[in-house]
């Protein structure tokens, strides 16, 4: 569980380093200061919003979670037992 928390983390934060190594290559004279002011944290944070959205689709229709292929009718109480549902 912590992995799919740490991933969640890592692709929350992957345009936002995307974008500082971009905006630093792309302006070479620009201070590091300069380009986190100038940020566009809004944009940035819908990009990482998307990003963990997608993976967390991929994740659940991929992860085959056991048991929850099939339903199960719920069990019936006759007489004070437990009796199985109707299948």
């Amino acid at each position: 569980m912590i992995r799919i928390a740490v991933e969640i983390v890592l692709l929350f934060l992957l345009p936002t380093v995307a974008y500082f190594v971009y905006a630093l290559l792309a302006r070479p004279a620009a201070s590091p200061a300069a380009v986190f002011n100038e940020a566009p944290y809004v944009w940035l944070s819908i990009a990482g919003a998307g990003l963990v959205g997608a993976f967390l689709i991929y994740y659940g229709w991929t992860s085959g979670g056991a048991g929850m292929d099939k339903a199960v009718a719920p069990a019936r109480s006759i007489d004070g037992r437990a009796v199985p549902g109707a299948k």
